[in-house]
Formats: structure tokens, C-alpha cells, sequence
């Protein structure tokens, strides 16, 4: 495990290292040409620590299914998660069963779905996504609703065994602004129940969102990656790597809780043109773990 006592200033500088050799070492990190299959040493490191890092689709909203599953495969990872974009709510049995057949032959995994939005306080209304849900193979749905309806949605997580990871949306959120809402509304439910703490949006609302992540503990199910250069505003939004969130504490903090969900980059800048930027994050992430990795004993 990380010592304890570790200097923060020689923290982040280890993981920044680590960052910039990754970005300078690792085949393809740049490219996008990593093989499916390889597991090169920063992709080990992020195994090592527990933090799994994949691609929440929405970053690719402005690409057809088939582009985004190319897209995802170029940056090193299997894991995405898919938005409504690339497997509508209303795809039939058979259009459901051809995606998981195509994402499947391009050695990707769905780890999730969403944002779902739990829009009706009714069993149809809650279960048709649950059908969704697990029509799609998705054991994890990152969603929101009015409180009132968590109960309802609980009932349908525990029966159909799949997570519900409640996502924090900032300011703006009347009812999920910070992840302390989302933790407070499920802390009694059952586990199934828990969070997807946005980390762009958790610092708009002045959370300190490393202890959020502490805090939130077994709940924390999802986790949406991104960087802001303003931590106050939203359309600040840059590569990760170049603002001010504190990426390399918050992979700290879950390797110090042996978090074992995915963390999925929501790329939400450079819509039609989005591969430069997720290729650089990707790269700082991965170089922020090797940095870590270098500071276990």
C-alpha cells in the first residue's frame, strides 16, 4: 500500500513523471493504436491499483455505434459505458442483440450505461429501463430521478441484480448536486445502491472531492472522469491533465479503498472532434497510476 506519510508535493511530482513517461513510452498511447489485446505496463499499473479506465460513450455522442466502438478500442481500453446515443431505448430484442454482438467482436465490455433518467414514479415507468438495462448487459445503470422515486428503483435493482449508481450534477442538480445528496438518499438502502461521483461536477459545488470519494466508500459504483481549469466553471472544461481537479489524489484515494469500478472519461469538449484530447487524457491517467504504482512498497 501507499505510505502514508508521503509528501504530497513529492506525490503529484512522482505522478507526474509517471504521467509524462507514459505518454512518451508506451506504444500507441499517442497514436490510439493499442492493440485490444496487449497489456502494456501503464495498463498493468491500472490493474494493479484497482482503477479500471474506460470511456463513458457520451464523449463520442456525435458518432454512429460503429465509430464509437472503433474509437474506443484506438485508445487502449475495453471498458465503455453507452449512452442512449448508441443503443436507443427503443431498440428491439434483435437490434440490442446485434450491439452487444458487435461490441463484443471489437473486444470491448459494456460496464455500464446511462445517464438513465428515472423520469416516472410508476413500476412501467422504473422497469422499462431495468428491461433496458438488461437487454443491453449492463450491470450498472448511472442514473438519476427525483428522490421520491429511489424506492421504486431499489425495488427493481434487487430484482433484477443490477447496480444503480445515482450521478451528482452540479449546481444546477436540484436534487444530486454533490455527491453527499446522492449518499445521503441511498445509505440506507440496500448495495446495489450507491453513486456515480462526477468528479467536474462534484468540484463546482465547492465539495473537496477526494474526501467525497472517501466518504462515499462501498457506495461509489461509477465514477465519471474529467478536468476543469476553473473548478467554479463548467465551460472551463479541458484535457485531463491541464486543469486544476486533483486527478493524481483522488486515484490515491481509491487505490487506498481498493475501489474496483471504472473510472470513465466523459470527454464533453471537441464534440466533432474528440480523439486528440481523450488520447492525452488517457495518457495522463495512466501515467498519473504508473506514478502511483512507483510509490508502493
Amino acid at each position: 500500500m501507499t505510505d502514508p506519510d508521503l509528501p504530497r508535493r513529492t506525490f503529484l511530482k512522482v505522478a507526474a513523471l509517471g504521467a509524462a513517461s507514459a505518454a512518451l513510452t508506451e506504444p500507441g498511447a499517442a497514436s490510439g493504436t493499442v492493440s485490444a489485446g496487449r497489456r502494456t505496463a501503464a495498463h498493468q499499473t491500472a490493474e494493479n491499483v484497482g482503477v479500471k479506465l474506460g470511456v463513458a460513450s457520451y464523449s463520442l455522442r456525435n458518432f454512429s455505434r460503429e465509430k464509437a466502438i472503433q474509437m474506443t478500442k484506438a485508445l487502449g481500453t475495453p471498458y465503455i459505458n453507452l449512452k442512449s446515443v448508441h443503443l436507443p431505448y427503443d431498440a428491439s430484442s434483435a437490434e440490442m442483440a446485434e450491439a452487444r454482438r458487435e461490441i463484443a467482436a471489437a473486444g470491448l465490455e459494456i460496464v455500464g450505461g446511462g445517464m438513465i433518467t428515472f423520469d416516472s414514479d410508476t413500476d412501467e415507468g422504473v422497469q422499462k429501463y431495468f428491461d433496458y438495462a438488461k437487454a443491453a448487459g449492463m450491470p450498472v445503470m448511472v442514473s438519476t430521478c427525483n428522490p421520491a422515486v429511489l424506492p421504486r428503483v431499489e425495488k427493481f435493482a434487487k430484482r433484477y441484480d443490477i447496480k444503480v449508481a445515482i450521478h451528482n450534477h452540479g449546481p444546477e442538480d436540484k436534487n444530486f448536486p454533490s455527491p453527499y445528496e446522492a449518499l445521503k438518499a441511498v445509505s440506507a438502502m440496500d448495495p446495489c445502491m450507491g453513486l456515480c461521483i462526477d468528479v467536474g461536477h462534484t468540484v463546482r459545488t465547492g465539495t473537496d472531492v477526494v474526501r467525497a470519494v472517501a466518504d462515499a466508500g462501498p457506495r461509489l459504483l461509477d465514477m465519471h472522469a474529467k478536468d476543469l481549469r476553473d473548478l467554479r466553471v463548467m465551460e472551463s472544461q479541458c484535457i485531463v491533465g491541464e486543469g486544476r481537479i486533483p486527478l493524481a489524489e483522488i486515484f490515491r484515494q481509491l487505490e487506498a479503498m481498493r475501489y474496483r469500478g471504472y473510472v470513465n472519461l466523459e470527454y464533453e469538449i471537441d464534440a466533432d472532434d474528440p480523439m486528440p484530447g481523450m488520447k492525452q487524457s488517457f495518457a495522463y491517467m495512466r501515467g498519473v497510476l504508473a506514478g502511483l504504482a512507483s510509490v508502493v512498497t
